[in-house]
């Protein structure tokens, strides 16, 4: 996984093993000369095989060196290697491609020659480093707000401030759910992950009202968790830690990634966030996920010329 070209430290096994007892894991590696040359994180359900619901986004790894038709032979030796195990289909959320660290579009074309279908095409706000967007107004604002306040910002290690205090809270009240890591999980994860996962917190009076938990990537800066108490707007808090991930924290990155903004599968989009996001510099970038039969792998096949 560290040498492929599309993908983060989020497929790797330290990671991915946090929640192995949630899913009945069924990810494929596949050799080349005794090499291994690709690998699929996925888990299964009844007849179908999906890359991988642990995941944000998932994907058909392939190592740095890899090479087209190579690739090609690998995806169709994938398939057939599912359907003798019975199951019928993949679904396969790609991996949005401002992650891959060169390009790596095989896949898609991939999916083409086999006939997927694409079931859901999700739209990301993401800031493109090389052609960025100053805040606008509005934000400016928030973070003088925030400074005239006196709020502080700290890069530290309490999760426990922010998970307690403010992002579980507001996650039931609002969605009336938890986050999808408990506060034990993300602590784990970040002992093991500690350049790529940073807790931000801003605080007043020396406790958490806001923060953001930051996954990075070697392409990527990306809030996996952002939440503010109720006095968010009113003291500039969100705005003063955008601020600081979105410029302080970019170092070699290309890319910020706010997320998704659309919902039921694509078919409605956020309009409060996509505004929030577009205010900040972000404009949207769009990631597809597809379902492909198995069976597709007999004659399938790229004429040549």
């Amino acid at each position: 996984m560290k040498t492929a070209k599309n993908a983060t430290f989020l497929f790797q096994r330290g990671f991915m093993d946090y929640h192995s007892d949630r899913f009945e894991d069924f990810s494929v590696m596949i050799y080349k000369d005794d090499q291994l040359y690709a690998v699929l994180p996925a888990n299964r359900v009844g007849d179908q095989v999906i890359s991988h619901q642990g995941l944000t986004y998932g994907s058909f790894v392939l190592q740095d060196k890899s090479k087209f038709f190579y690739a090609f032979e690998a995806f169709k030796a994938m398939l057939s290697y599912y359907e003798n195990e019975g199951l019928k289909t993949l679904e396969i959320k790609v991996i949005p491609t401002f992650y891959n660290k060169m390009p790596s579009d095989e896949l898609d074309y991939f999916l083409y020659k086999a006939n997927a279908q694409i079931v859901k095409k999700d739209v990301l706000m993401v800031i493109d480093y090389a052609h960025k967007l100053r805040f606008q107004k509005n934000r400016r604002e928030g973070i003088n707000k925030a400074l005239r306040s006196g709020l502080e910002l700290k890069v530290d290690t309490n999760f426990k401030g922010f998970w307690t205090e403010v992002l579980i809270p507001n996650l039931k009240k609002k969605h009336g759910i938890k986050p999808v890591h408990s506060l034990e999980e993300i602590e784990l994860l970040a002992a093991r992950f500690p350049t790529n996962i940073k807790q931000v917190n801003i605080y007043k009076d020396g406790k958490v009202v806001a923060g953001t938990t930051v996954f990075l990537t070697e392409t990527t800066v990306h809030p996996q968790y952002v939440s503010g108490n109720t006095d968010k707007n009113t003291f500039g808090s969100l705005d003063l830690a955008y601020d600081f991930i979105i410029n302080k924290m970019c170092d070699d990155k290309r890319w910020f990634d706010f997320n998704i903004s659309s919902e039921d599968n694509g078919n409605k989009i956020n309009e409060g966030l996509i505004f929030w996001k577009e205010s900040c510099g972000a404009r949207s970038h769009t990631a597809n996920t597809y379902h492909v039969n198995t069976a597709n792998h007999k004659g399938l096949k790229i004429s040549k010329t």
